[in-house]
Order: structure tokens, then sequence, then C-alpha cells
């Protein structure tokens, strides 16, 4: 068996020292339990390192030889353990979104944050999309960014934005010249939605469940990009809102639900009563700086 750290450890002190008494003292451990560990490393090399002259304990050629190697190794123990204390996280924020386009935008923002708190893991937990404030309340989530976060007494909001949602339809579609579409006009309609449960969409949530209406048809699509693509092509349409579509929206008309349209508040939640976590406040903060004007992104 080779050497282990504590090895190198009493080589180090007792050649510094001169004795073990003294080397117990720099080392925390008792001359006895010192003595032992000196004779295992000696019977694992096979040699002598130190012999005893008028109540000291000098090195011998071979521990001469190894007494270097031994501080050289713990020097680069030392860098290293200094190293990962110095960028090692003391702290963790977990988030999530509605939306997984939510996550377009974010990315200068966490750029500035994480600037500010480099010591601070930032973890996006993906699984908790579409359900944020469920996984907020269950302890698993710091900061939820949703809409129409409901009222709660565990629940501390900060708005942020309002966003509209649209119906989206092939520019050559039959409602392509509404103003604005009623519930009842989507009945015979093939509605694209997110990959999602129906009771987290708002479009059935807000719209086709309280007029009692049902699409003809419905598919699941995972990603905002699929769902303009195919509504472009005049697969189906889809109910989005204006700041989730790309900047250009040839072939394709957004068009009002309802003459008033369904509008939707997104705020910042965290938990209220939470202890002070300076890391998470100035998300929240910068948060607000960059929805100031509370139109959405």
């Amino acid at each position: 068996m080779g050497l282990e750290l504590r090895h190198f450890q009493l080589i180090a002190a007792v050649a510094d020292t001169g004795s073990l008494a003294a080397a117990s003292r720099r080392l925390h451990l008792t001359p006895s339990a010192l003595s032992h560990q000196l004779r295992d490393a000696e019977e694992r090399l096979g040699a002598r390192l130190f012999q005893r002259r008028h109540r000291r304990l000098l090195l011998t050629g071979a521990g001469d030889g190894l007494v270097e190697s031994a501080r050289r190794v713990l020097a680069e123990v030392a860098r290293a353990e200094a190293g990962c204390r110095a960028d090692a996280p003391v702290d963790l924020l977990r988030i999530s979104t509605g939306c997984y386009t939510a996550y377009g935008w974010l990315p200068p923002l966490l750029r500035r944050w994480q600037s500010e708190h480099p010591r601070v893991e930032l973890r996006i937990v993906l699984e908790a999309t579409r359900q944020p404030i469920p996984a907020l309340l269950a302890g698993e989530l710091d900061l939820a960014l949703a809409s129409d976060v409901p009222r709660h007494a565990r629940l501390r909001q900060v708005p942020l934005f309002e966003d509209e949602l649209a119906l989206l339809v092939p520019a050559g579609h039959p409602l392509a010249g509404r103003r604005h579409v009623a519930p009842a006009d989507l009945a015979n309609e093939h509605l694209l939605t997110f990959d999602a449960p129906r009771e987290q969409l708002d479009v059935y949530t807000r719209v086709l469940w309280p007029a009692g209406v049902e699409p003809r048809r419905t598919t699941r699509v995972p990603l905002t990009e699929a769902l303009v693509e195919l509504v472009r092509g005049g697969f189906g349409v889809t109910a989005l809102a204006a700041w989730m579509l790309p900047a250009r929206l040839g072939g394709i008309r957004l068009l009002r639900i309802g003459a008033g349209g369904v509008r939707r508040r997104w705020s910042a939640a965290s938990l209220a009563g939470r202890p002070p976590f300076a890391a998470l406040d100035r998300f929240v903060e910068l948060l607000r700086e960059r929805f100031a004007s509370g139109t959405a992104p």
C-alpha cells in the first residue's frame, strides 16, 4: 500500500518540528497516534524515515528524499482546496417559467445577475415549466415566472407585464378577415397546442371550456416554432401571445379572441415569509427593471 495524505502531513510536521510531541500539537493528534502513523508509513515503504538523536528526530537518507516530495504534495493539495473554496457556489437559486419561450428573453438578464452573484448557482428547473406555481409551493423552486398567478397566503407576487392571447390562422383561412373570433368559431377547427395537458393551457381554461366548445381536432406540438410553421402551412390554428412569435409572420394572421381579448398578467412569484435571500431579491429587481413599462417582451 502507498502512502496517504496523512503520512505526508506527519513527515513534513516531524521534519519541521523535530519531535512527535511538537508535531502532535501542529496536527492536533496525540504523540501516540503519530507514533503509530510513522511506524505504518515506514512499514509501507520498507525504510526508516527518522532516527532519534539527542531527543530529536532527524531525517534519514530515505526520509530526506521523501520530505521534499511531501511538501510539494501538501502544497498542491492546499492550492486545490483553496481553488475549490474560492469557486464553489455558496447558494442555489432555482427558477422556472410557465412557458418554454420565456427562456428566449432570460439570458441577457441572467448574465447580468450571474456577474453580480458569481458564487450562487442558478438552476433552471425545466421539468417544472408549465406548472411552476405548484412546484414553488412544494418547495422545488425559489422563483416562478408565470401568468395569472392565483392569490395565495404563501405566495408573494411582483407584477411584471401583461400580454394577450391571440388566434393564429393561415393568411388564406376563412377567419383571416375577421377583427376578432368567438370561442364558437373554433368548434370546426384543427387546434394546435403546446404539448401539455389541457388544464395547463389557457386556450382551454379561459376560452373553450367556459364556452363549452370542443375543437373538431387537436394536435399537441412541443415547440413554439413548430406551431407557427404548421399554422403557416395550413395544418391548423393555434393560440399564442404575440411576444412568443418571430418578428416576421408572412402568411399568418393574428386575431383577437373575443371582443375584449384574453389578457394575461405575468408575475414573479416566490414564497412569502421566506428567509432573506439577496440573490433572489436582486433577480426580481432585475426583472422589474426589464419590464418597467409593463409591456410584454
